[in-house]
């Protein structure tokens, strides 16, 4: 379970300096009056909440990850983190 949990952190370091550069990004195409969106994920995507950058749902995943080290290991949570962290990923290396 510890190998996971590491892994885990190791890809989150790398998708939070991604995402802070494509918040960046997105800061400056919202200067220029372009991005006009409600959120950068739909409702059925697994998170809780809407967000118009990516370092919020960034954190969503750490503290997700976080409980799974602290409260124990449950397969289902685990199940949820990896496709949030996956779906981060993929939106990240489309904007690119």
């Amino acid at each position: 379970m510890d190998s996971i949990i590491e892994q885990l952190n190791t890809n989150l370091k790398i998708v939070y300096r991604q995402a802070l550069d494509a918040d960046k990004k997105l800061d400056e195409l919202q200067q220029q009056g372009h991005g006009k969106f409600k959120a950068l994920f739909t409702a059925d995507s697994g998170f809780s909440f809407e967000a118009k950058r990516f370092k919020p749902y960034v954190l969503d995943v750490a503290a997700d990850v976080e409980s799974l080290s602290n409260d124990g290991f449950e397969e289902e949570k685990l199940k949820t983190t990896v496709i949030k962290l996956q779906q981060i990923l993929t939106l990240l290396a489309t904007f690119k």
